[in-house]
């Protein structure tokens, strides 16, 4: 039989960019389709808040641009790309779970919506992304699922596939609710609203990311399960990148 890795290998490195706002649900899916196609999975929106932590760590200003850019330029950063297991070290320090508290969550737009730094961390993605294309990456040159705001416009735009991942507000904050409180009921709700609708209000004027831009193929998730989702996306890369899936399916996570 045929293996999955010679299935890949016959193609050329394939990039699939995902882009969408909050709570849209493009991190899990992206994740999910990055181990059904046996390939690397980057979370750009990590870097970003990895560099909030470290700029607080430093006890910088987040408001000082040129300072927060200059820490930007030199953080020890490694990001990991297996799909499977989340890994972003800063200096050695697994910062997995920093990076997603409450505290980051609410500054770090003051960093995303610095220019310099999304320039600087746009340079880093895209060599994380070029790295995949090597035999000896962790894809074994198969390639990459990236996600994030800007992602297929800015940092990859010629990616082989893209996909704007979008649902309506009201799925997207029940979803961001049961996530961050394991409840999507009003209250839950309300106390995320204003963190998920501020985020994407202050990230859209820097970057466009709740409309497809020319090529870039959008998917609504609205009224789709997380198996449905996942399926959306992979009719779109086989379409659009001749990419099929490789990997059984795995329907143990939800939006």
């Amino acid at each position: 039989m045929e293996s999955t890795s010679m299935q890949h290998e016959e193609r050329h490195p394939v990039v699939i960019a995902v882009d969408g706002p909050s709570g849209s649900g493009k991190s899990s899916v992206s994740k999910a389709v990055a181990r059904r196609l046996g390939l690397a999975y980057l979370d750009t929106g990590a870097t970003y808040r990895a560099a909030t932590w470290w700029c607080l760590h430093l006890g910088l200003d987040l408001a000082d641009r040129d300072a927060v850019a200059e820490a930007v330029r030199t953080m020890p950063l490694e990001m990991g790309v297996d799909p499977s297991v989340e890994s972003v070290l800063i200096d050695g320090h697994d910062v997995r779970e920093d990076i997603r508290t409450t505290r980051i969550s609410e500054k770090v737009s003051a960093v995303a919506t610095n220019l310099e730094v999304r320039a600087e961390l746009g340079r880093l993605q895209r060599a994380l992304i070029d790295a995949q294309k090597a035999v000896g990456s962790f894809s074994g040159g198969r390639g990459v699922v990236a996600e994030g705001r800007d992602i297929t416009t800015v940092v990859a735009p010629d990616a082989d596939a893209r996909v704007l991942l979008t649902a309506s507000e009201e799925a997207r904050l029940a979803r961001r609710a049961l996530e961050l409180h394991g409840d999507a009921g009003t209250e839950a709700v309300e106390a995320t609203k204003d963190q998920v609708l501020r985020r994407d209000r202050d990230d859209s004027t820097v970057v466009e990311f709740q409309v497809a831009a020319d090529g870039v193929v959008t998917v609504d998730s609205s009224d789709l399960d997380f198996e449905q989702t996942i399926q959306a996306v992979l009719d779109v890369v086989a379409q659009v990148a001749g990419v099929r899936e490789v990997a059984p399916a795995d329907t143990s996570t939800v939006l």
